[in-house]
């Protein structure tokens, strides 16, 4: 019981022992004190809202844009669906521009890499801890639909005319594409034929999808079923073809480090291998 209220009942208990009546002036006191009592009553109840409020939490990973379809539709999902009052905010772009932003940011709980070079910078600065390896990609050739530049392989690539476009160098889906047109042995010719350097996976993807090239070189993960691309795929052989490894880590200095850690922890369960697994990715042993 409230003091003032049990105060107010004593000197009316009081007054009624005494024999007195109850005056239109203590009357107006006590519907004050009690007008106040239950102020106070629903400044209390405003103050749970508040702290239910503030009981929601929040988790920024930064991921490579190869990994936006399966964070967003699938693993992000499944985390929040575990914890109440859990968002995600996912910022996808290409890994050595994320790196740069968390380096000078320093607003990520977790980074996702598509290239251990990248994850290498940021462990320089600002620091990472948890690091693990957890999903690997392969490279494909894309074209649109009816392949309009009839490309059957990758010596195909290097066909004067074909419009092909790649990724930035620095970017590690342009720089494995290089790699494998390296490996090849037609990275000259191939490179004579880039229309578009393109900042990020993603960005490549969508020159093809919008019929602005004939080909170009993205992820495996990007053909799956699951991703959802409308294109026609031209596998890349095994010998001249590059290996994609992705890790993950806790951002030193991270808002929210132990949240940070079971996101990580539930990427690297079976749950999360299995959504990657069906996005294309290949497991990281």
């Amino acid at each position: 019981m409230f003091p003032l209220v049990s105060l107010v009942l004593k000197l009316y208990a009081a007054r009624l022992w005494e024999g007195g009546n109850v005056n239109r002036r203590f009357i107006v006191i006590s519907v004050l004190v009690f007008t106040g009592a239950a102020c106070s009553s629903n400044d209390s109840s405003g103050s749970a809202a508040t702290s239910s409020a503030d009981a929601e939490t929040h988790l920024t990973v930064f991921a490579a844009s190869s990994l936006t379809a399966v964070f967003q539709d699938a693993i992000g999902p499944d985390f929040e669906a575990q914890h109440d009052g859990l968002t995600i905010t996912f910022n996808f772009g290409a890994s050595d521009s994320l790196a740069g932003q968390i380096q000078s940011e320093g607003t990520a709980d977790v980074f996702a890499s598509a290239s251990g070079t990248w994850m290498d910078a940021v462990q320089d600065d600002p620091g990472v801890t948890d690091r693990s390896d957890f999903a690997t990609n392969q490279l494909v050739i894309i074209t649109p639909p009816d392949n309009p530049a009839d490309i059957a392989s990758i010596d195909d690539l290097a066909t004067p005319g074909v419009q092909l476009v790649l990724a930035a160098e620095g970017v590690p889906v342009g720089d494995y594409a290089r790699e494998a047109l390296e490996n090849a042995g037609i990275l000259k010719e191939a490179e004579a034929n880039v229309v578009s350097n393109e900042e990020d996976n993603a960005s490549v993807v969508a020159k093809v999808t919008a019929d602005e090239a004939d080909a170009a070189i993205v992820y495996t993960s990007d053909v799956s079923s699951a991703a959802g691309n409308d294109v026609t795929a031209v596998e890349i052989p095994e010998d001249v073809n590059v290996l994609a490894i992705y890790p993950i880590a806790v951002v030193t200095g991270a808002p929210d480090a132990t949240l940070a850690g079971e996101f990580l922890s539930y990427v690297l369960s079976d749950a999360g291998q299995a959504s990657l697994e069906e996005y294309g990715f290949g497991t990281a042993s």
